[in-house]
């Protein structure tokens, strides 16, 4: 995640307070001055860190913390706090229309920050909620902008307006707004041009459609990857045209994600939502609380629970849970279970919302389970007939060779796996026991 190496710093700063029993004065600003430093080469803007830095300190040396209970979780408490003030404190939404009106969402940004794709999965979270989206094609430039827009569209089910390259964008907002009123849409999303550079001809072609359709709705991509310079573009694109919201892209990636801490205090604008993965699923409400927790190792795991309610088939998951408990489940429930844990983004998306988990943690992780053993973990079972999927003891050593040459692996791994299997329902059994002892450091039972 964008937040990675922000985070084992601050942790390891915490770590420290923790460990003293009393906080003097000196403490509490040799602590603040290594968040500073964290921060800063978060690429956090450097008036933002003066401002934290400063409120942090004016709250921690207060009386009440110095000589509290437990000073250092206190001023950790007070960090928490303004990390969440910083990016917003409440829940920002999209404004819908009332009272009948169609709901109207201009999408903005430069090139490559991602934003057809974002427009898409936008269409994707209100279709979710009840609502009638209508996609619009109006980057007449960018060459296969419109098909872009058109496939991702098909994927997400939901209808695209264009009319080719050949027509002006005003002229295609106007009739797609036509098109939504005849045919019942109470959501219109354009998508616009962009450019390498915020140009005077971009900032006229977006002010020219906000002349003539009642937006309710401007909402900028940005990409978490370009740091300040998403700062930055935020701000020109609110001076210019008046933006009511953000969508920071690319958030998963290995970005210092400075511009989710600064661009709310800079600009005062909202981020509506963060783009956490190249799937159209991958678009996460941005809750202020919930990334200072990820940020401060605390995990996420109501963002996880509420990922889980959205993805996993919930009777497929009962029947799952039921099977395990007995040690009664076979491949067949094996493949169920990946192909869960894939809706979730992988085993290492679902950890990285766990309390406690730092980028090196999740690189030990990584390395015990990787993406190549799970598919071949996956090439073994398919390479099984229906009835060794459901009945291991079939599987005597012909048949063994018969699944290793089907997939294309040599005989000793698929022993391998096989025995990990068994050895895994045998733990299953044990499990009720094994947590009732507080036994620690089991390891995950089919790898």
């Amino acid at each position: 995640m964008a937040f990675d190496s922000l985070s084992e710093k601050l942790q390891g700063v915490f770590k420290n307070l923790r460990s003293k029993g009393r906080l003097s004065e000196a403490d509490v600003k040799a602590a603040l001055k290594e968040v500073k430093m964290a921060l800063l080469e978060a690429d956090v803007n450097f008036k933002v860190v003066k401002q934290f830095t400063n409120t942090v300190n004016e709250r921690a040396i207060g009386s009440d913390v110095m000589n509290g209970l437990n000073p250092g979780q206190m001023v950790i408490k007070i960090v928490n706090e303004e990390l969440v003030n910083l990016m917003g404190s409440e829940v920002t939404d999209i404004t819908f229309g009332t009272g009948g009106a169609i709901t109207t969402i201009m999408m903005v940004g430069l090139q490559g920050a991602g934003k057809t794709t974002t427009t898409a999965k936008l269409a994707g979270k209100v279709k979710q909620r009840g609502k009638k989206p209508l996609l619009v094609a109006c980057d007449i430039y960018r060459p296969a902008a419109i098909e872009q827009l058109q496939v991702n569209g098909k994927k997400q089910e939901v209808e695209v307006f264009s009319l080719g390259d050949k027509e002006k964008p005003v002229k295609i907002a106007k009739e797609a707004m036509e098109y939504a009123k005849k045919n019942g849409f109470d959501v219109v999303i354009f998508d616009t041009a962009g450019r390498l550079h915020i140009d005077e001809d971009m900032m006229n072609e977006l002010e020219s459609i906000k002349n003539n359709i009642d937006i309710l709705n401007t909402i900028l991509v940005v990409d978490a990857m370009t740091g300040q310079d998403a700062v930055n573009v935020s701000s020109t694109f609110d001076e210019k045209i008046g933006i009511d919201g953000v969508i920071i892209t690319k958030l998963d990636g290995d970005t210092r994600g400075g511009a989710a801490l600064s661009i709310k205090a800079v600009t005062g604008k909202p981020i509506l939502y963060a783009g956490m993965g190249e799937k159209l699923s991958d678009l996460e409400q941005f809750h202020p609380d919930r990334m200072a927790s990820r940020i401060l190792g605390m995990g996420d795991v109501l963002s996880l629970i509420e990922k889980a309610e959205a993805e996993i088939d919930k009777e497929a998951a009962m029947k799952l849970s039921k099977k395990v408990k007995k040690a009664a489940f076979d491949f067949n429930d094996y493949l169920t279970s990946m192909a869960q844990m894939k809706k979730l983004g992988g085993l290492t998306s679902i950890l990285g919302m766990m309390p406690g988990m730092n980028s090196s943690k999740m690189a030990q992780i990584e390395g015990a389970v990787d993406d190549k053993k799970l598919a071949h973990i996956e090439a073994i079972i398919l390479s099984m007939t229906p009835a060794e999927r459901e009945n291991p003891k079939l599987l005597n050593p012909s048949r063994k060779h018969r699944i290793a040459a089907g997939a294309g692996l040599d005989i000793a791994e698929v022993n391998r796996f096989i025995k990990q299997f068994e050895q895994s329902k045998k733990m299953m059994k044990q499990m009720p026991r094994l947590m009732g002892k507080g036994k620690g450091g089991m390891q995950f039972p089919f790898f």
